[in-house]
């Protein structure tokens, strides 16, 4: 994986439809979508991300498990691959294609198990999310 940092989003046929339909409108009708969404659901492209904030961090005080997630492996692929195996038990071929492609190391983990895996794929060089 690059040192770049892109976001790939995998989208379904009918989200991937929304999109296509929503690209085809001119800025006038995707002004009007986006006020809809607004008046009706309360969102906004344009809110801080301050109000968001506290809600988030109350989100994240009240879990009780999480999923530890690999995006990147960084430069130190082997040592990534090897602390992934040495998790989730995986053979050579599923830990390097998981290390490479990033993805779920632990699904529903305790929060402190979930740190020290945290911990252990930085320490190897991964960058890793918790969600």
């Amino acid at each position: 994986m690059s040192d770049e940092t892109t976001v790939t989003v995998e989208l379904s046929k009918g989200e991937q439809a929304v999109v296509d339909a929503i690209e085809k409108l001119t800025v006038i009708e995707a002004n009007n979508v986006a006020k809809y969404f607004e008046e009706k659901y309360g969102i906004s492209a344009s809110a801080p991300v301050a109000v968001a904030a506290p809600a988030a961090e109350e989100a994240e005080a009240a879990k009780s498990a999480y999923d530890v997630v690999l995006k990147d492996c960084g430069s130190q692929k082997i040592a990534v691959i090897k602390v992934v195996r040495e998790i989730t038990g995986l053979g050579l071929g599923e830990a390097k294609a998981l290390a490479e492609n990033g993805g779920n190391v632990k699904e529903g983990a305790k929060p402190d198990e979930a740190e020290e895996i945290k911990k252990k794929l930085e320490e190897a060089g991964a960058t890793v999310e918790l969600a």
